[in-house]
C-alpha cells in the first residue's frame, strides 16, 4: 500500500504577476524543503525516488527540472530525480506513478508534485532544413496548448483547447449561465476557504515574494460582471476569461511513502492511495475524460460512487467541470455539491504541471476537514487523457 504523508504548495500567481521573477526550478525547489520541513526526523538520502510532473520543459525547466530541482533544494546527489510530462495532468501523474512504486516495492519514500510557470514558458523556433535558408521564421509561444503541429493530424484533433470544450458545451447543452454560476461558485469557496484558514498550512510562501494568497481569487466577482465578458473563442460562444482557468505560475509537492515507511519520515499518514484511474479519448473531447479515469479508479478502489465523500476535480473550464459532474451524477454521485468544496482552479489557478498535486493535497485535507472517508481527485489533460486517484481517509478507516 501507498500513502500520502505531508503535501504543500505555493500560492499561484497570476500569468505575469507576483511569481513571473521566480524560475520554475527555484519554484520547484522551494516546496521540495518545504514538504520535507514537515518530516524534520526524516534522513533525505532514504528518499528512494523524486517523481516531478511539469508540462513544458522548453525553457528554465532544463528537461529535468524533477533532477535539478532536488540539486537545488539540497538533496544529495544520490538521490534520483526523473520528471514526468503529462500535460495537465503530470504531477497527478508523478504520484501516480509513485505510488505504484511504493506498491510494488520499488520504493519506500518518494518526493512527488509539479511546477509550472507559464509566465516564463519560452519561445521557440523550429529548426531550419538547410543552413541560412531565406524567408521569416515565426516563434511559438510554449505557454498553452499545441505547437509545431504535425500537419497529418486530423484537423479535427488540433483545435484549440478552447474551441474543444466550445464543441463539449454544445454536445452536453450546457450553457453559458450555468458556467457563469459555476466560475462565481469556485471564487467565493475559494476565498472563503482561505479566509477560514484552510489552506494556511497547505500554502507555503515563496523566498523573496510577497504572495500570501492565491493571485487570481476575485471574492467580489458577480454574475453580473461575469456575464459581461466576451467570448473567448468563438463569436457567440459560451467560454470566456471569467468561466475558465487562468494562465499560472506556481508548484505542489506531496511526500508519499509505504506503511512502514512512517518510522522513518516520523509523521503518520494523512490518507491511502486506494485507485488510480487512466482513460483516452478522441483529443478534442479531452475535457469529458475524467469521467471514465474516475470510473477506473473506483472501480480498481473497490467501491461506487454512492460512497464518496469529497471530489476535487481540476476546472480547465466550467463547461467541462458540468459536463463531467453531470456524468457522475447519473453514476451514482450523491450530491454535485461535495465537488470543490474549497474552490477550484478557475478561482485559485492551473500552472498545468503543479495542478494534478495541489487537487490530490486539497482532497486529503478536505476529507479529513469533513470527516469523510472516500474521496477521488480527477484532471482533464489535453490531447484527449484524463487521470484520477480514489483516497481513502486513514483518520476513519476501520
Amino acid at each position: 500500500m501507498s500513502f500520502v504523508y505531508a503535501a504543500v504548495r505555493t500560492p499561484f500567481g497570476r500569468f505575469g504577476g507576483a511569481l513571473a521573477g521566480v524560475r520554475p526550478d527555484d519554484l520547484a525547489a522551494g516546496v521540495m524543503r518545504a514538504v520535507l520541513a514537515r518530516a524534520p526526523g526524516l534522513d533525505p538520502g532514504a528518499i528512494d525516488e523524486v517523481v516531478w510532473g511539469n508540462a513544458n520543459g522548453a525553457g528554465e525547466e532544463n528537461r529535468n527540472v524533477g533532477r535539478m530541482a532536488a540539486l537545488l533544494a539540497g538533496l544529495p546527489v544520490s538521490v534520483p530525480g526523473t520528471t514526468v510530462n503529462r500535460l495537465c495532468g503530470s504531477s497527478l501523474d508523478a504520484a501516480m506513478i509513485a505510488s505504484r512504486a511504493i506498491e510494488t516495492g520499488d520504493a519506500e519514500i518518494a518526493l512527488t508534485g509539479g511546477v509550472e510557470s507559464m509566465t516564463r514558458a519560452p519561445w521557440v523556433l523550429p529548426k531550419p532544413g538547410r543552413a541560412f535558408a531565406p524567408g521569416d521564421v515565426t516563434a511559438v509561444s510554449t505557454t498553452l496548448g499545441w505547437r509545431l503541429v504535425n500537419p497529418r493530424m486530423p484537423a479535427e484533433w488540433t483545435v484549440s483547447l478552447g474551441e474543444a470544450n466550445e464543441q463539449l458545451g454544445e454536445r452536453y447543452g450546457v450553457g453559458r449561465e450555468r458556467q457563469d454560476e459555476f466560475a462565481l461558485r469556485s471564487h467565493q469557496l475559494a476565498a472563503a476557504a482561505w479566509d477560514d484558514g484552510f489552506y494556511d498550512d497547505l500554502v507555503v510562501p515563496v523566498d523573496g515574494v510577497d504572495l500570501g494568497r492565491d493571485e487570481g481569487i476575485r471574492p467580489g466577482s458577480t454574475l453580473e460582471v461575469l456575464a459581461g465578458l466576451t467570448p473567448s473563442f468563438r463569436a457567440g460562444g459560451t467560454i470566456t476569461a471569467g468561466n475558465a482557468s487562468p494562465l499560472n505560475d506556481g508548484a505542489s509537492a506531496v511526500l508519499l511513502g509505504s506503511e512502514r515507511a512512517a518510522a522513518a519520515i516520523g509523521l503518520e499518514p494523512l490518507a491511502r492511495v486506494a485507485g488510480r484511474g487512466a482513460c483516452a479519448v478522441e483529443p478534442q473531447s479531452f475535457g469529458y475524460a475524467p469521467v471514465e479515469a474516475a470510473a477506473i479508479a473506483l472501480r480498481r478502489a473497490g467501491i461506487g460512487w454512492d460512497q464518496v465523500g469529497a471530489v476535487e476535480l481540476n476546472e480547465a473550464y466550467a463547461v467541462q467541470s458540468l459536463v463531467c459532474v453531470d456524468a457522475w451524477l447519473r453514476h451514482g454521485l450523491a450530491d454535485a455539491g461535495i465537488v470543490n468544496t474549497r474552490g477550484g482552479a478557475i478561482a485559485i489557478g492551473h500552472p498545468l504541471g503543479a495542478s494534478g498535486g495541489r487537487i490530490l493535497a486539497t482532497l486529503a485535507a478536505v476529507l479529513r476537514e469533513r470527516r469523510e472517508r472516500w474521496g477521488v481527485a480527477a484532471i482533464c489533460i489535453g490531447v484527449g487523457q484524463g487521470l484520477a486517484v480514489v483516497l481513502e481517509n486513514t483518520e476513519v478507516a476501520p
